[in-house]
């Protein structure tokens, strides 16, 4: 199993790109409006990658070891759930020769809605400050009064 010790985008980037401009490159569903980019990658607190990767055919969260600690092996096509603050979210086992293995979690597939890069982009990085962010909490209902203290009277 590869770690990343150090920041994967530049490796991400590349190899989608390349992927982008080979094995994608004719397919209907690639948005010629988005190109390829690694936005907010991340230590997490258990040591592992986070962060979003834009691609013209989709916007996924992607998740990359960073220590063998902590890390599941499981094989191509897995599910695993992972823990951040917002909740609890199910990631997919993907594998590239020139990566290893990571998880994925789709975000957009396809993504015909996005007209601009910089609309994917900040899509993205959104998604990755709402994953690690802590759920507000919802505001407690008003108390409920009578009828009486609505109209100002007594009671």
């Amino acid at each position: 199993m590869k770690i990343w010790h150090d920041d994967p985008s530049t490796a991400l980037q590349d190899v989608f790109a390349d992927i982008a401009a080979t094995r994608m490159a004719d397919l209907p569903i690639a948005n010629r409006a988005l190109s390829v980019e690694a936005i907010g990658f991340r230590r997490y607190s258990d040591l592992h990658w986070i962060g979003a990767l834009v691609t013209p055919w989709a916007i996924n969260l992607l998740r990359l070891p960073g220590a063998t600690a902590g890390w599941p092996l499981a094989s191509g096509g897995a599910g695993v759930d992972w823990r951040f603050p917002s909740g609890d979210y199910s990631f997919l086992v993907a594998e590239e020769a020139r990566l290893g293995v990571y998880h994925l979690c789709s975000l957009f597939s396809p993504v015909p809605e996005f007209d601009t890069h910089e609309a994917a982009r900040l899509t993205a990085l959104a998604a990755v400050e709402g994953l690690l962010a802590a759920p507000v909490d919802a505001p407690s209902p008003p108390a409920t009064r009578s009828r009486r203290a609505f109209l100002g009277l007594r009671g």
